[in-house]
């Protein structure tokens, strides 16, 4: 467009504009309200957040198998059951994992555990290392 020229401007086109402008605002605050009102609800939520418990895993399991012999399956169940939290979907696999894995529990059948007499886990390599880097720093 050349310098000093006077543009025409269609009223008429300019008010249709506005009103199709506004039309989608209206639609978009409505979208705005509802999911503010699911995030009220709680429904709305950003990202994956981590359950907090009171006690770790290896205590709950414990704490849980303290004079008992259970399944991993009635053990993943019981251990949600008296207030461990997760938002793991995979949550039976990793309560498996950790029976197998520590110390303090006991393989007493074919997916059946309890408690090493005394439930005391021992020290893991890796910290009976880091006791004997700190033994020889002395």
């Amino acid at each position: 467009m050349a310098k000093g020229m006077l543009v025409t401007v269609d009223s008429e086109g300019l008010q249709e504009e506005l009103k199709a402008f506004d039309q989608r605002l209206r639609v978009m605050e409505r979208m705005v309200e509802r999911l503010n009102a699911k995030a009220g609800e709680g429904a709305l939520t950003l990202g994956r957040k981590r359950a907090r418990n009171e006690m770790n895993l290896v205590d709950a399991l414990r704490k849980l198998l303290q004079n008992k012999t259970l399944s991993v399956t009635e053990i993943t169940e019981q251990v949600q059951k008296i207030g461990y939290k997760t938002t793991s979907p995979n949550f039976r696999t990793i309560v498996n994992q950790t029976l197998i894995n520590n110390p303090a529990f006991k393989r007493v059948a074919r997916g059946r555990y309890t408690v090493k007499a005394g439930g005391a886990a021992k020290p893991t390599t890796r910290s009976r290392a880091a006791k004997a880097r700190r033994k020889k720093k002395k």
